[in-house]
């Protein structure tokens, strides 16, 4: 499924299953909401704190695809078309970015940012 096709659908569904839109403020708050869900899952189980019981039946992939669907929504009701977006932005860090990691010495030399520079 493209990006394009992927919009048409979550636009299909609102239309049949949703009633409307929520307004964009409303799916600012979700999204917000739907990345701090990420964040939770990828702080306790690949960061520093350790994983509470009632969070080790989370799906990333799941919390992933619900930041996507309202991404898609504010897409939706903006009238931007991600696929078109993404290819600008692939063309912007292309051009910006071309050099940039690659001549960078703290990816290239194994130093993390935890690790003390010499």
């Amino acid at each position: 499924m493209t990006i394009h096709e992927a919009q048409q659908r979550v636009d299909q569904w609102i239309k049949t299953y949703g009633v409307r839109y929520f307004n964009e403020l409303t799916n600012m708050a979700i999204l917000s909401e739907e990345v701090g869900e990420v964040a939770r899952i990828i702080a306790r189980r690949y960061g520093e704190q350790s994983e509470k019981e009632s969070d080790k039946g989370k799906d990333l992939a799941d919390e992933l695809a619900d930041v996507l669907w309202v991404v898609m929504c504010l897409a939706n009701q903006t009238g931007i078309d991600l696929d078109a977006a993404i290819e600008r932005n692939f063309a912007k860090k292309t051009r910006r970015d071309a050099h940039r990691h690659i001549e960078n010495d703290k990816i290239n030399t194994g130093h993390s940012s935890n690790q003390a520079v010499e």
